[in-house]
């Protein structure tokens, strides 16, 4: 993959406020692509979208993807080249708390974004991006693969696994033998700068540090495919350039860590404290929350076999480069640390 292949590509973008939105931004705006984001005001405070100031060079649209008209046109609008649907309500406790707006927004959210691609000519590439948690999670010791079962259990994972469903109908039904081709990206739990969204690990203990206080774990022994933002960008970015002129590759894929980066929530804990240093630390504290899964893994052989995709940044390195940003002190440092990071890994990597 070359970042150049996007250079005056024209690319459309749910989700764009939000923490991975923002970075995808970030790194297509480097690469000289037109970028137009569709999405809600930015979910928390502070924003990594408003403190890169990302706005300003895109053309960025305040909407909700549940307003199909608005979607369609904007879509139509934009005549986008690749189009990249991140946008979501992305939390499992959340859709405890609020099912129906949860599938609301990431089972007819998605079937807009279809529409409005399936109403628009210039699209020649769409890639849906759900999660590690689509899958009926049997508590394996093994990674899932893209053809094991789809069934979360949560409110959020399986509104997830209904918009990977609505996915493949659409593929089969209105795309089969015509462009756009249409994939659809699973990625592990993702960490980096400026995630600040709430009852997610790292965000939890940075919180923690910045207040003075004990970081609190609630479930150390669950295991999760932890992985640095620009590991799954990487992906993504990578397949929707494959696809775009071979359409036989279009399907569901795994962008997951390497096995080593599969850790239990006390392990990156402790590997959050080691690199944070200034005698941090953690303690177990339960809150008889609802269910979550205690094993998670994804096998990406295919992503690897098919797309020469691999991960390059393992769970310690991962941990470092969020605190990294996290330690920066203005809007300007962590600008920097952003360009820092984006040039150190696609040159790195040579992708």
């Amino acid at each position: 993959m070359t970042l150049d292949f996007f250079k005056n590509k024209r690319i459309f973008l749910t989700g764009h406020t939000g923490f991975k939105g923002t970075w995808l931004c970030q790194i297509l705006l480097r690469a000289g692509a037109e970028v137009t984001g569709y999405a809600l005001e930015p979910p928390t405070i502070p924003s990594l979208f408003d403190q890169t100031k990302t706005e300003k060079d895109i053309r960025s649209i305040n909407g909700d993807v549940r307003n199909r008209d608005a979607l369609v046109k904007a879509v139509r609008d934009g005549k986008p080249d690749i189009v990249f649907h991140l946008a979501a309500q992305p939390l499992v406790r959340l859709s405890y708390r609020e099912p129906a707006a949860t599938y609301e927004t990431n089972v007819m959210g998605t079937v807009n974004i279809l529409e409005a691609v399936r109403l628009c000519s210039t699209v020649k590439s769409f890639v849906n991006v759900t999660t590690d948690k689509v899958y009926e999670n049997r508590e394996w010791h093994w990674g899932y693969r893209e053809n094991e079962n789809l069934c979360g259990f949560d409110p959020y994972s399986n509104s997830k696994s209904c918009s990977e469903l609505a996915t493949h109908s659409y593929r089969n039904c209105f795309f089969k033998e015509s462009a756009p081709s249409i994939s659809t990206a699973r990625s592990g739990n993702v960490i980096g700068g400026g995630d600040y969204a709430e009852d997610r690990v790292i965000p939890d203990c940075v919180r923690a540090m910045e207040a003075g206080t004990e970081i609190v774990i609630r479930n150390p022994h669950s295991i999760r495919p932890y992985q640095h933002v620009l590991e799954c960008l990487s992906g993504y970015l990578l397949l929707a350039q494959r696809q775009h002129d071979d359409k036989t590759i279009e399907g569901a894929y795994n962008f997951g860590p390497d096995d080593e980066s599969c850790v239990t929530t006390g392990v990156l804990a402790g590997l959050f404290c080691d690199a944070w240093g200034q005698s941090a630390a953690w303690r177990i504290e339960g809150d008889d929350g609802p269910h979550e899964a205690n094993f998670l893994k994804l096998d990406c052989s295919k992503a690897k076999a098919v797309l020469n995709w691999k991960p390059h940044w393992e769970i310690k390195t991962a941990v470092e480069k969020t605190i990294e940003f996290a330690k920066a002190n203005t809007d300007n440092e962590r600008q920097a640390c952003i360009d820092r990071q984006i040039k150190e890994y696609f040159r790195k990597n040579d992708v």
